[in-house]
C-alpha cells in the first residue's frame, strides 16, 4: 500500500490547524463569558459585528458569506436576535423574500457595551505577546483562509 507522507510544511500546518481548533474553542468560551452580561453569546456577538461592519443593511445570505458561516445557522441567530429586539427586518428592494437585517437602537447599544468589555480584555490578552508575532500569525491565517476559500470556489464549479 502506497501511503502519502506529510511534507514538513504539511506537518507544520497540521500542528497549526490543531492548535487553531483548540484556540478557537477557548476563544469562544472566553467570548461567551465576556458578553454574557449583555445577554449575548460569542455567536450572537459575531453576527451583530457582521451587521455593524456591513455599514448598511444586508440580507442574511450576505452576512453569512461575510462570516464564512452557514446561512441557516446565521438565520437562526438572526431570528433569536430579532426576538430579543436587537435586529429588525426591512424590505429588500432587490429581492422580495430576502429581507435586509439592521441593528435596532437596542442592538447598537448592546454591541457597543460588548465592545467596551472586549477592548480591555483584548489588551490584557495581548499583553506580553510580541505585536510582530501577532501580525505574522494574522498574515498566515489570512493566507490560509484565502486558500481555503479558493477551494470553496473550486467545489462550487464542479
Amino acid at each position: 500500500m502506497n501511503q502519502v507522507r506529510r511534507t514538513p510544511g504539511g506537518a507544520a500546518l497540521t500542528d497549526l490547524i490543531l492548535t487553531m481548533f483548540r484556540a478557537n474553542n477557548r476563544t469562544l468560551t472566553w467570548g461567551d463569558r465576556l458578553v454574557a452580561p449583555q445577554g449575548l453569546t460569542s455567536a450572537r456577538w459575531q453576527v451583530l459585528g457582521a451587521i455593524v461592519y456591513a455599514e448598511r443593511p444586508q440580507p442574511v445570505a450576505w452576512l453569512a458569506r461575510d462570516l464564512g458561516a452557514n446561512r441557516q445557522n446565521v438565520q437562526r441567530i438572526i431570528n433569536d436576535l430579532h426576538k430579543d429586539g436587537l435586529v429588525a427586518f426591512a424590505p429588500n428592494p432587490h429581492h422580495k423574500r430576502a429581507q435586509l437585517v439592521a441593528l435596532t437602537e437596542k442592538g447598537q447599544q448592546t454591541y457597543e457595551a460588548a465592545i467596551r468589555s472586549y477592548d480591555p480584555a483584548a489588551n490584557a490578552l495581548a499583553d506580553g505577546l510580541d505585536v510582530e508575532d501577532i501580525q505574522t500569525a494574522h498574515r498566515v491565517l489570512l493566507a490560509l483562509r484565502k486558500r481555503l476559500e479558493g477551494d470553496d470556489d473550486a467545489e462550487e464549479q464542479d
